[in-house]
């Protein structure tokens, strides 16, 4: 069964100076597993505060967030790193490759938290960079590739250890619209072919509109879902 994700009454503030910022102000929120979302709103919304707690990579200060059937509050921080590990794979606007290294072992560097052997990990890294259409690119380094290229071994990294959620904080940001698109129908397919839940942060309108739904934040509160598909239907696209 795909991950669902809940948000129940969220809480999360910063502290800036003798400031105290409430990015997530009781957040409730449900995502339906096998679902690709697009999360947007205003700078300052709490869009990537989200995607991290979802992520287990900050903790909330009161609530609770449920990834499938683990609250994440109750891990500790080996338990939380070893879920992460195994359940999620994150896209950044970066990419975040290491220059030094090829396709592949970029790839490969989560795989390194897993009990498998460095055959395995090679043919794993080489499944995923196929699965992206970069299997003969593999023993490029970065530099060699085109930002689209790059974003798609970020995207291979990211499903290497094949997560059932995939959370990816602006993963088009830095790419032309043509790259730009390729890059997001390469996540439509991982979303409708694997089943994998995706939530995916942009201030790109057009971005947006290859997700199911749209998720709009304002001041850490929920405004409203649309549905893409409803929407796309109506405008006969």
């Amino acid at each position: 069964m795909a991950t669902a994700i809940d948000i129940r009454s969220v809480t999360k503030t910063y502290t800036r100076g003798n400031e105290t910022l409430r990015v997530l102000d009781e957040l409730d929120l449900s995502m339906a597993g096998g679902t690709f979302y697009a999360l947007m709103g205003p700078s300052g919304s709490g869009k990537t505060t989200l995607l991290n707690l979802c992520g287990a990579l900050d903790h909330i200060d009161s609530g609770e967030i449920v990834v499938g059937d683990t609250h994440l509050e109750d891990l500790d921080g080996s338990e939380l790193a070893a879920w992460r590990a195994a359940h999620v794979g994150f896209v950044f606007q970066g990419f975040n490759l290491l220059p030094v290294l090829s396709a592949r072992e970029n790839v490969e560097l989560p795989l390194l938290l897993a009990p498998l052997s460095s055959r395995q990990r090679r043919e794993q890294a080489e499944r995923a960079l196929e699965l992206v259409g970069l299997k003969d690119r593999m023993k490029h380094r970065p530099k060699e590739l085109s930002g689209g290229q790059e974003q798609r071994v970020a995207i291979a990294r990211a499903i290497a250890c094949d997560p059932q959620v995939i959370l990816a904080d602006e993963p088009t940001g830095d790419l032309d619209r043509a790259s730009a698109d390729s890059v997001l129908e390469l996540m439509q397919r991982l979303n409708k072919e694997l089943q994998k839940t995706i939530l995916m942060v942009t201030h790109d309108p057009q971005a947006a509109t290859y997700a199911e739904k749209t998720i709009h934040l304002d001041k850490g509160k929920l405004g409203r879902i649309e549905d893409n598909t409803a929407a796309a239907a109506r405008s006969g696209s």
